[in-house]
């Protein structure tokens, strides 16, 4: 059980989830840390008769030879295709999508801009395996930017690089990543509770070396669509950065205390201190002002693209809101924290 504070998304670097109407307001959640990850829950209206869950709704069909990629949605309402999802399966060349995509319910969408992330495997990817990730938070900025880019090899400079950075072999193969540190990366989705209710998070990257800085903004349609993404995103979007950072991370100061009661409030204390940096820091966040570009229509929902200095993604509003509340919206920092 969690005790909402105080602090809501009327901070400026959030304020594209919201509207104007203080019913739309989201609440906040108690700080959850592990490592050098700071995630905040959010607790916003459920959409959930409405909008289909990725699971329920989203399948992947086939690949029509490499960059194309056909999703389908069979779970009785529209499926809002979750930001960078991608898909691995054993001898077939893996693929991720650019951009997220509004599907009504019983509609085939084949993707033409999606990209290969594997750069010398054979073989397609098929309907008999959905397992899916999210792509790492580093690569998700040149990602967007590549939207509507018909070229199946257009991420393999980018992926080497970040393979680089983890000293990894100079290659576009995201599965040494993401695969080949997958027992180490799939801790996270346990370190970090999905609470009742939970539709969203705020992730901030804190090492304890500088202020915490926002790594990333995910709010979902519904608590149970937010179940479904949210291992994908703490994972393989957000697990990177954290497993590097424990990698280099020094030994916490021993707390001083003679009796157990003092230990106890020692331990306490160490939390609450830990607590009010990330709640500083999101209270604190600059102001953004982001460029908007609506991509598509569907069913009374708008898809549009966001971009500010320093934060990029996508969000999907209710277009009869007048108040423009967001359903759905995957924020992601332009530059996250250097992951060497």
């Amino acid at each position: 059980m969690t005790t909402l504070t105080n602090t809501t998304t009327r901070t400026g670097a959030l304020a594209p989830l919201l509207g104007a109407a203080p019913a739309a307001r989201i609440n906040v959640g108690v700080p959850q840390r592990v490592g050098a990850l700071a995630v905040l829950p959010l607790f916003g209206p459920d959409h959930g008769a409405r909008v289909s869950s990725p699971r329920e709704g989203i399948k992947l069909m086939r690949v029509e030879g490499y960059g194309n990629v056909e999703l389908r949605n069979d779970g009785g309402g529209v499926a809002i295709v979750p930001l960078h999802i991608g898909w691995i399966q054993d001898r077939a060349q893996n693929h991720a999508l650019c951009r997220s995509a509004l599907l009504a319910d019983g509609q085939t969408l084949m993707f033409r801009d999606a990209c290969c992330v594997q750069a010398a495997q054979g073989g397609y990817l098929e309907g008999r395996d959905q397992w899916f990730f999210v792509l790492p938070a580093e690569l998700r900025a040149r990602a967007l930017e590549l939207r509507g880019v018909e070229s199946y090899s257009k991420l393999w400079n980018d992926i080497a690089a970040l393979n680089r950075d983890y000293g990894l072999r100079d290659r576009g193969h995201l599965e040494q990543l993401i695969a080949g540190r997958r027992a180490v990366l799939t801790q996270q989705a346990s370190r970090f509770e999905v609470l009742p209710a939970q539709t969203g998070a705020v992730v901030l990257y804190d090492d304890g070396t500088a202020p915490p800085s926002l790594l990333g903004v995910e709010l979902c349609p519904s608590a149970r669509y937010f179940a479904d993404i949210w291992p994908a995103l703490a994972c393989f979007c957000y697990g990177p950065p954290a497993m590097a950072s424990e990698c280099a991370r020094q030994p916490a100061q021993p707390l001083e205390a003679t009796r157990r009661s003092e230990l106890r409030g020692a331990l306490q204390a160490r939390r609450e201190r830990a607590d009010a940096r990330v709640l500083e820091a999101l209270t604190s966040l600059p102001e953004q002002r982001f460029e908007t570009q609506v991509e598509e229509r569907l069913l009374g929902l708008e898809l549009s693209t966001v971009l500010s200095a320093t934060l990029c993604g996508q969000l999907v509003r209710d277009t009869a809101d007048a108040e423009g509340t967001a359903l759905y919206a995957s924020l992601i920092a332009r530059q996250p924290r250097a992951s060497a």
